[in-house]
């Protein structure tokens, strides 16, 4: 860091972010240094004689009621758009030129940049266990404070758990709005003709928010072929807790309204599959509408009958709508026939979790008390 600002000082690097990098990482050291510096004082008085008992308890309660857990949290929720930030920052040849630099000094110990970012992490899931062993050598009466800021602590991590999952997954879902092309109704269906001067009503449909909702998780995603008439074609699987997704890959097409691909980073928590294709400058084009799990079924294919077809590791998928009425087929086909299974269990599994969930949001719905007679 100290190097990065000296840089910037004589006006190199200056569209590198410290903040972004290492968010409030200064601010952290320090505080952990005197915690740290503090802790171990109060040891050497003890051992120097200079108090009779070692007074564990202050010290601990001074940090860990105070802004220690928080300045954690404040880290650690940066920690994935740092990550995030330098992968992207690694591309460019005078920053990759610093990093090799300072990485190879012998502080770092011969580890990288973004193994030492991850260092925070691992020091805040250690304090409980620094803390259950000062409680173990502890009197009595001082037990019960350690252990409330034990109790604390521990919460502090649970709480950030979520905050950090809930966090990864609005940028998943926030980078996948980004690289899907929702097509147009003329452009999915030649069938429907619509006029210019109406293109623009249908145009504002708020289509893309689909994405949008954060209690929506991605359970699977991969690439598979789809079997077209007299073609095969690669396909791109989104496969949520509630819908399944088919997209097609379009290589190097620009997404309407939007700006050019290499300016959009790539997320770190997408698949190798699906990063490199998208650094390669595809987008997934919808091929259909969103098939709910409820909606949804999946059939094998045997050998035999695949076989037959020129097709191998083959399956099904049927989309119908509420009448029972088939609407939509989809003859897909893996690479190996472990995937294809995993794909099919990975469906099976999506489909009994969300008819699980919708019938247990019903029986709760009808065990409600009933309304009182005076109201």
């Amino acid at each position: 860091m100290d190097t990065l600002r000296y840089l910037q000082s004589k006006e190199f690097l200056p569209d590198v972010d410290a903040g972004l990098l290492f968010a409030n990482l200064e601010e952290l050291n320090e505080m952990s240094l005197c915690f740290v510096t503090s802790f171990f004082s109060t040891i050497e008085d003890h051992l120097n004689k200079l108090t009779p008992s070692i007074d564990f308890t202050s010290v601990l309660t001074k940090y860990f009621q105070g802004n220690m857990c928080q300045s954690h949290q404040i880290y650690c929720l940066n920690y994935t758009s740092a990550i995030f930030y330098l992968e992207k920052m690694k591309k460019k040849k005078d920053f990759g030129t610093y990093l090799k630099w300072c990485e190879q000094n012998e502080l770092c110990k011969r580890l990288h940049l973004s193994e030492l970012l991850v260092a925070p992490l691992h020091k805040l899931t250690r304090y409980p266990l620094l803390l259950k062993n000062i409680w173990k050598n502890t009197e009595a009466a001082e037990k019960t404070v350690i252990d409330s800021l034990k109790d604390k602590v521990e919460k502090s991590i649970r709480d950030l758990e979520g905050k950090v999952k809930w966090l990864d997954n609005f940028q998943k879902f926030k980078q996948l709005q980004e690289i899907i092309i929702w097509p147009s109704l003329w452009d999915q269906d030649k069938r429907f003709f619509v006029p210019e001067c109406l293109k623009s009503i249908l145009r504002n449909n708020p289509k893309e928010n689909i994405l949008s909702s954060t209690k929506r998780s991605l359970v699977h995603e991969g690439k598979l072929t789809l079997a077209e008439h007299m073609k095969l074609s690669d396909v791109y699987l989104f496969l949520f807790d509630d819908l399944l997704l088919i997209t097609k890959l379009n290589r190097h097409k620009k997404k309407y309204g939007s700006s050019d691909f290499n300016l959009i980073p790539v997320c770190p928590v997408f698949t190798p599959e699906l990063q490199s294709l998208l650094e390669e400058g595809s987008y997934c084009t919808v091929l259909d509408q969103p098939i709910p799990l409820n909606r949804l079924i999946v059939k094998n294919i045997d050998s035999f009958h695949g076989n037959v077809f020129g097709l191998r590791n083959a399956f099904l998928i049927q989309h119908e709508n509420r009448y029972q009425q088939c609407i939509a087929a989809f003859l897909l086909q893996a690479q190996t026939e472990s995937i294809k299974k995993t794909w099919m269990s990975q469906m099976e599994a999506a489909i009994s979790n969300y008819a699980n969930r919708q019938n247990s949001s019903k029986t709760s719905f009808f065990s409600l008390p009933a309304e009182s007679s005076e109201i």
